[in-house]
């Protein structure tokens, strides 16, 4: 392992009738062959990986997604650890066989998951990395060595642990959810490798989260807002207190900035946890930041010490602010502000930087024009693309394509949107969660008027449409379009715009 030095330094058939009838946490639409004439194929070392091109196997990985099915999605909860730690039981505790950091907050979590696992695979650590929701494929939420696992080991991990799983369902008021059984599988595909290093992301809240059956020697919290308030709590303190309960007693706690009365909430729980902690703007981040061809470059402030001419080939401020909490928590892993006083090998650090991917995130699929997908779904996150957009892009006219879940907030989200959209195509995506395309029509009219905006209710025909409208200034070069409001409005486009 490399040491820490002590340097300071196709034509679409009928995209409707392809789309399979698969539980909403399972997977995006299947979309057919027709090539859109939006399409620009798959780029060369797309990190998301596409289904199994042995009919076979993708029959097998099919069989395990409708199996899986059966139980309870990720959007209904039962707020306890209760099953999760009687399976991680009967499997003999997987989750206690490698050290781990743990990654809560509203916004930022699997960008800050990637940028972790690449800095703790840059100094020869092996990694295992658990994220959610996917973007196209459900072995995205599993990866190892900064890869997802490939289809068979999937299906491996999922035979293995079945049997447990029913055993632990035949004792338990309820079966084990969706999401439960996804953990067990990560965690114990991780002990099985083995890992040398877990980086777990909660999939809601913290405290009942079925990831947190692990001790995380290193709590994560990403910036706190108002999203899942019907099950985390209408003001930011209360959503705090619930994520707060990843903070393990003697752990070390980073935290990006917060809001005032959160940061009150998270720092009275690591007292109380006998925790150390490090706060972004006092005990690390950001020095400076210039926007670059293809990304940015930073000078970060570590716990240790500085980290200049630092290229993240990653888009916005947020993103930045995410490299500077990913960093400090993989220098608190190597016990740097601790027991070390002294930065990370620099060139290891900017190698690692350099090759971080986080699909879906600001991330251009198409040129001429220029089509950015972006998976922002609460206000807090589109006031944070709406800033990133502009600044990365320029874009003299920008259209937007958008399709939100039925949960969220989508007047905040198109208010943050109001001031850099030219015009609006509303549509729907293949979650049956999603807002249904007139009441989300009505609420655009409300905020952008009804001459800015456009419905149409298939995807495939929104993008088309936003493209026609980008092309209405093609002659000067500047227009661009955003797809966004949902992961599965990201997914699907993905899919219809980079598949060969």
């Amino acid at each position: 392992m490399s040491e820490p030095s002590d340097q300071s330094d196709d034509q679409f058939d009928d995209i409707v009738d392809a789309e399979t009838d698969r539980d909403p946490d399972l997977a995006v639409i299947e979309a057919g062959s027709r090539t859109l004439r939006t399409q620009g194929g798959p780029p060369p070392g797309d990190p998301v990986p596409s289904r199994p091109e042995d009919p076979e196997l993708d029959k097998a990985l099919r069989e395990v997604e409708t199996e899986l099915s059966t139980r309870w999605g990720e959007t209904k909860l039962e707020p306890s650890v209760t099953r999760i730690a009687a399976l991680m039981d009967v499997l003999g505790e997987p989750q206690r066989a490698y050290p781990s950091i743990h990654i809560t907050g509203t916004n930022g979590k699997t960008s800050t998951a990637r940028m972790i696992e690449a800095l703790l695979g840059a100094f020869d650590l092996r990694t295992g990395r658990y994220t959610s929701p996917h973007v196209q494929t459900i072995t995205e939420r599993i990866s190892l060595d900064g890869a997802p696992i490939s289809a068979e080991r999937f299906i491996e991990t999922y035979q293995d642990v079945k049997p447990y799983v029913e055993l632990v369902d035949a004792q338990q008021e309820y079966r084990l959810s969706f999401f439960e059984v996804l953990t067990a599988m990560a965690y114990a595909a991780f002990a099985d490798a083995p890992v040398d290093v877990a980086v777990v992301e909660v999939g809601m809240g913290g405290t009942w989260d079925a990831t947190n059956v692990i001790d995380g020697s290193v709590a994560v919290v990403t910036p706190i807002d108002l999203d899942h308030t019907d099950r985390l709590g209408g003001t930011t303190a209360e959503i705090a207190a619930e994520k707060s309960g990843i903070i393990k007693q003697d752990a070390t706690v980073i935290l990006a900035q917060q809001p005032v009365d959160a940061a009150q909430v998270l720092l009275k729980k690591a007292v109380g946890a006998d925790a150390t902690v490090a706060r972004e703007g006092m005990e690390f981040g950001i020095v400076s930041r210039e926007v670059a061809v293809g990304g940015q470059l930073l000078t970060l402030r570590g716990l240790g010490g500085e980290y200049d001419n630092v290229f993240l080939p990653l888009h916005g401020a947020y993103q930045a602010h995410n490299a500077a909490v990913a960093l400090a928590a993989v220098e608190a892993f190597f016990g740097i502000g601790a027991e070390h006083a002294r930065t990370l090998d620099p060139d290891t650090v900017r190698r690692a930087f350099a090759q971080v991917a986080s699909p879906g995130r600001l991330e251009i699929v198409r040129s001429s024009p220029t089509v950015v997908l972006d998976a922002a779904h609460n206000p807090h996150g589109a006031r944070a693309t709406a800033e990133g957009i502009s600044e990365a892009f320029g874009f003299s006219r920008l259209i937007g394509v958008v399709s939100t879940s039925g949960d969220k907030d989508a007047k905040g989200f198109l208010e943050a949107f109001e001031p850099i959209f030219a015009e609006v195509v509303i549509t729907a995506n293949s979650n049956p969660r999603a807002t249904d395309v007139d009441a989300l029509a009505a609420v655009a009219v409300e905020v952008f008027g009804e001459d800015r905006v456009v419905v149409e209710p298939r995807l495939d025909d929104a993008i088309e449409a936003a493209i026609t409208l980008a092309e209405e200034e093609a002659e000067f070069g500047g227009a661009g379009v955003l797809v966004t409001g949902s992961i599965f409005t990201v997914g699907d486009a993905r899919l219809l715009l980079r598949r060969g």
